[in-house]
């Protein structure tokens, strides 16, 4: 199914709201006309699943350091060291860094502007207004005529997705935790009208290794401004109002909470299915269900709270500022926790096998090989949204 073209949605606030502010700009790069995803025939998924990958791999053998840091542009390498490649994908890759002069370390996403089109600017629209603890925050704008480089801070503690393989399941406790850093994110975001339009595990990260890390929320490609009307994100996480074409907000976001909520708890998605036509129907319907072996030691307000975000009505559906005051949310029971075992058996009626890993590995360097027996890889989990974006036309 492809991005379907559909009336412009509101324009993003003025660019004067900016907080932060184009470090170094070419003059005339305005005057390029860039080109539209629509015009990509092919799109490889977001995250390299190379396994090799991660932080702190080293650069390319001496001999090729120098012919890899030539392709940054000067404005960048004059004031930052080129220290490990973190992830590639289609249109862009993320690298550590380190500030020459405070011996600060951070990351540079570098986007080609050509390729990524209006998705580089979506981003770079979100991230020049937001500032939140449980937001990526944007340090420094540097952009050339092809390449945007985006500094940000260094998040090392690897992606939530694949802190839940690890787990196998999260505690109650853990899982409010977790959602209340997601929620109070989302709901900044709200509240200003932006949408992100792509929340799962893998764009949701850890600042730190460390059990006590906050999360922070990235990748805003595809994040949109009022009311919105492309068809576009990962098929799994997608609201029912964006399946039916209607018009849209951000309560398509609290939808994907809802799912993540669920797979926190279970190790499943809630709406799995190989044949795409079944899938969008299961959603549009919002049938998922409980099974017996996984959620028999999960309490009733937990399955509420699931309840009150997977919602096909919108307007039913809770805000995410109403989901932070959720009773399973401001009093979450203190020994609560799912019962997912290290089995690999589907949902009783539902056929919804554990979450996919394969492509876990870009950002982290975790080899799916490695993984728990009681996790199915797949490719499908995280790389199939991009069947949806091939006609994208920008932030509509």
């Amino acid at each position: 199914m492809g991005c379907l073209k559909s009336k412009p949605a509101t324009d993003y606030p003025n660019k004067t709201l900016s907080i932060v502010e184009t470090v170094y700009q070419d003059k005339n790069i305005d005057k390029i006309e860039l080109n539209k995803l629509g015009d990509v025939k092919k799109l490889n998924h977001v995250n390299n699943t190379n396994p090799k990958l991660n932080a702190y791999n080293k650069l390319p053998p001496i001999g090729l350091q120098q012919t890899y840091k030539a392709k940054f542009d000067p404005k960048v390498t004059t004031k930052y060291d080129i220290k490990a490649l973190i992830g590639k994908g289609c249109h862009s890759r993320v690298v550590r860094v380190e500030n020459k002069a405070s011996k600060q370390p951070y990351a540079i996403k570098v986007i080609d502007r050509v390729k990524a089109g209006d998705m580089c600017e979506s981003e770079l629209n979100v991230l020049r207004r937001v500032r939140h603890p449980n937001i990526i925050r944007l340090v420094e704008v540097i952009e050339s005529v092809k390449k945007l480089y985006l500094v940000v801070e260094l998040a090392t503690g690897g992606e939530l997705f694949e802190r839940i393989i690890t787990k196998v399941y999260f505690t109650e406790t853990d899982a409010v935790k977790t959602l209340k850093m997601i929620l109070n994110g989302a709901s900044y975001l709200h509240s200003l009208g932006i949408a992100h339009r792509d929340l799962k595990p893998e764009n949701i990260l850890y600042y730190h290794p460390g059990a006590d890390s906050k999360l922070l929320i990235t990748d805003f490609g595809l994040s949109g401004f009022g009311v919105m009307s492309t068809t576009c994100g990962t098929p799994e996480y997608i609201a029912p109002e964006v399946l039916a074409r209607q018009p849209y907000t951000c309560q398509v976001d609290v939808w994907a909470i809802g799912v993540i909520t669920f797979i926190l708890l279970s190790g499943t998605v809630p709406f799995e299915d190989d044949n795409r036509s079944r899938l969008y129907r299961s959603i549009l319907k919002a049938k998922y269900y409980y099974d017996t072996d996984h959620w028999k030691d999960t309490s009733q307000s937990a399955r509420d709270f699931i309840d009150s975000l997977l919602v096909v009505d919108p307007s039913k559906r809770l805000t995410s500022a109403m989901a932070l005051k959720h009773p399973w949310i401001t009093n979450p029971p203190s020994t609560g926790s799912s019962s997912m075992t290290n089995s690999s058996k589907d949902m009783s009626g539902s056929g919804h096998p554990p979450v996919s890993t394969t492509a876990s590995a870009a950002s982290t360097g975790v080899n799916s090989n490695e993984q728990s027996s009681s996790v199915r890889c797949s490719e499908k989990g995280r790389c199939v949204f991009v069947c949806l974006v091939l006609d994208w036309s920008g932030p509509n």
